[in-house]
């Protein structure tokens, strides 16, 4: 299975969960719940320097997670069901 691509272009400034956010479990569905409301928060940016420049606008701490290249193997659908012989191919569902 392979994911698409399509947000991979975005810049994410996220933000850490605080040491003393107040996390407790509700009793009644057992979610866990927290007082700090800033731990959902998500902005996101076109481009590195501008999610770079608003941080330092607020004059937030920050650190920059490089992104990782995904490497996507060639594959080929027919090759599945292409004679090799003295190969028994073998399909394992489970």
């Amino acid at each position: 299975m392979q994911s698409g691509g399509t947000k991979g272009d975005q810049w994410r400034l996220n933000f850490d969960t605080l040491q003393g956010g107040g996390r407790w479990e509700n009793p009644l569905m057992g979610w866990a719940s927290s007082a700090d409301y800033v731990q959902a928060m998500q902005l996101k940016f076109r481009t590195k320097e501008d999610a770079i420049h608003f941080a330092e606008k607020q004059g937030w701490d920050y650190y920059v997670q490089q992104p990782t290249v995904k490497r996507i193997p060639p594959k080929n659908y027919s090759e599945n069901y292409s004679y090799s012989p003295g190969k028994i191919k073998q399909a394992h569902t489970k």
